[in-house]
Order: C-alpha cells, then structure tokens, then sequence
C-alpha cells in the first residue's frame, strides 16, 4: 500500500434557489446577488487502491456556505471521484457531492467537472469548473431546487496545493505518484487532440 493523501479544496460561484440547471442558476444567482462556497476535504485511504479502480473514489467532508440556507453548514459526508468515466472515449468526469441539512431539512449538493477536449484551450477551465445541483432529500434522487456554476480560482489553487498532506503511512513519493496520475489522465484526455509539429 502507498499511503493515502488529503487536501482542501474551496469552490465558490453565483447560485440561486429554484433553478433547475447549473447556467440558469448562474446567472439568476449574478442577478440576485447570492453565491455558493463548498469548503470540502478529500481524503484517499490508499492511493494504489484508488488509482486502480476506474472510478477513482475517494471520501469527501466539509462546509457549505449559502446565503439563503446558512453560513458554515456542516457536511460530514460526501463522495468524490476524479477523472471517472465520462460520457464518451475522450471525456473523465470529476464528481464532488455532500450531503448537509438546514432547517431542519436535508440537502444533496452534487457537482461535477467536466473533462473533455473542446475547440479551444479549455484544460483550465475543465478542471476547476463546477457544473453544480442541489437537491431536496438526502441523496442525488431528490428533486432539484438550486443550481450554480461553482469555480476554483488562482488563489483557491495555491490554497489547495498548501494543504496536501500523506495519511497511512505515505511521504512524498505517495504525493509525487498522485501528481503522476493526475497529469497523466489530463494528458490521457487532451493530447492526442494536439497536432503533430510539421517539419
């Protein structure tokens, strides 16, 4: 086993109550002034393990902060999974969810990032763009009564980085293989989209 890892990770973008995609939340929620922050933390038990499942699964915890609902509202459970299959040979899918109550009521915040090459150079905004849904219930099934577009900015990236640590017997070579892997699945996705140099 190469050890685990952890890291925190904030995402923060406009969002709206009542909206049933991630882009109309987005902009209802510019119009009306009101954001979304997912303040999560990802840990991978065993990073071998992890790589080795096509899902990549990994724990998910932490704070959501939203206006209509509350600030620093607790999220103790949640699921992440990074470069997942996606919905075609050349796409991965990166997934944060959390599940959290307020009022008295229970909510499902469920994100994803979409990795794919599109016209353009869209690596960055591929991987630090958040296409994000709330539902009502406890789990993914519940009806939709929010959504947003959430984002990880610069100084959130510098963040993250800041905050790697190894769990269960990992060192530095554990976080060097996560770097691998990670680089490796971007370069998996994008680089054969990019055309050969002409002599």
């Amino acid at each position: 086993m190469a050890g685990g890892i952890t890291f925190d990770e904030t995402m923060e973008g406009w969002f709206a109550l009542g909206a049933a995609t991630p882009e109309a939340g987005a902009a209802q929620g510019r119009a009306d002034g009101t954001r979304l922050a997912m303040h999560a933390r990802v840990v991978i038990d065993d990073l071998d393990g992890f790589i080795a499942v096509s899902a990549h699964p990994g724990g998910l915890s932490g704070q959501i902060d939203f206006q209509p609902l509350g600030f620093g509202l607790s999220a103790p459970r949640g699921v992440f999974r990074l470069f997942s299959p996606g919905p075609s040979d050349d796409a991965r899918r990166m997934v944060y969810e959390l599940e959290f109550a307020a009022g008295g009521k229970p909510y499902y915040l469920a994100g994803e990032k979409r990795v794919r090459n599109d016209p353009g150079f869209d690596l960055w905004r591929d991987t630090t763009t958040l296409f994000t849904n709330l539902h009502a219930g406890p789990d993914r099934s519940g009806p939709v009564v929010g959504a947003g577009i959430l984002s990880l900015g610069v100084r959130q990236l510098l963040d993250l980085i800041s905050t790697f640590k190894t769990i269960n017997g990992g060192n530095v070579e554990t976080i060097m293989t996560f770097g691998r892997f990670f680089f490796g699945e971007l370069w998996e996705v994008y680089a054969p989209h990019v055309a050969a140099p002409t002599r």
